[in-house]
């Protein structure tokens, strides 16, 4: 591999060189969230152009640079000091400084730290740039089955990321969720994921997709009821190891969940095409006398997310 990353970070250079890289700025790198080969080109010439590269664990990014063929300053900054860790990030910024920010895998700031961070640059009037990349988010969505446009289905989804770790905390979130006809995506880590797939199997014949170890060497994506999850997780040791990312399906919306019938749902379907959701729900409930709830559930099924 070293006889290669010259090359590799020449290619870099190449592709993304003809952007303009701002000094005194906070760039957000995504990085792999497991295979090294997910890097992009672009986040491999910032990190090479940055003076400083913040990061949520320096012996991690040590590593990861270093399998790159990259040798940078590394401050710590992760969510035990990421207020005060600001500061001199503030400091080398307004020094002019390009400072690169990297969590441990995928995009910083999400579950990861590095939210305060951006909100103290920003606060500081200071520019951040966005490097995107590789996420399990989207990777476990891409191989779900999930339609925004399926009419039948709400097609949103929401990101809860870590549930509580407390049990009837997590069990109350949980609920919630099954209450939610949206989609929903979820991550937990191996010493978690019995607990959560316990109480994951309440919502029922709601299907779930799980995600396990995506982008690395044994890779794995399932999909069944949430009732089944305990079984298939218990089915082979192997499957209680890794970081896992789950997506509990939308709920299929049918007329008897919303109670509109198909003269209704036609004046909600014309609304829509000419007002805002809210003020298409407003408008239909007050012309059928139709509850605001089933109007609304039928209008987040029938427009797709702007």
């Amino acid at each position: 591999m070293p006889a290669v990353l010259p090359s590799l970070l020449s290619a870099a250079r190449e592709a993304a060189a003809h952007q303009h890289y701002p000094q005194g700025a906070l760039y957000m790198v995504a990085t792999p969230i497991g295979n090294l080969a997910d890097i992009g080109l672009r986040a491999l010439h910032v990190l090479a152009l940055a003076d400083t590269v913040a990061c949520e664990d320096t012996r991690h990014t040590g590593s990861l640079l270093q399998a790159y063929g990259l040798h940078k300053p590394l401050l710590a900054v992760h969510e035990h000091n990421e207020a005060e860790a600001a500061a001199s990030v503030l400091e080398r910024l307004r020094a002019g400084q390009r400072v690169a920010y990297v969590s441990d895998a995928g995009t910083p700031g999400l579950s990861d730290p590095g939210a305060r961070l951006v909100a103290a640059v920003r606060s500081g009037d200071l520019r951040c740039v966005p490097v995107p990349g590789a996420s399990s988010v989207t990777a476990l969505l891409s191989v779900s089955g999930f339609t925004p446009q399926d009419p039948g289905h709400l097609g949103r989804f929401v990101f809860a990321g870590f549930l509580a770790s407390k049990a009837a905390e997590r069990q109350r979130e949980i609920d919630r969720i099954g209450e939610d006809p949206r989609a929903c995506v979820i991550l937990e880590a191996p010493h978690r994921i019995e607990a959560l797939a316990a109480d994951l199997a309440r919502l029922g014949e709601r299907p779930l997709t799980v995600g396990r170890e995506l982008t690395k060497q044994f890779e794995e994506v399932a999909q069944m009821p949430a009732s089944g999850f305990p079984a298939w997780l218990a089915a082979q040791a192997q499957r209680q190891r890794g970081e896992f990312v789950l997506l509990v399906h939308a709920r299929a919306v049918q007329e008897a969940d919303t109670g509109v019938d198909e003269a209704s749902r036609r004046i909600l379907t014309l609304l829509l095409n000419e007002l805002p959701l809210k003020s298409a729900v407003k408008l239909c409930a007050e012309i059928t006398g139709l509850p605001r709830n089933g109007l609304y559930a039928l209008a987040l099924a029938m427009k797709a997310p702007e």
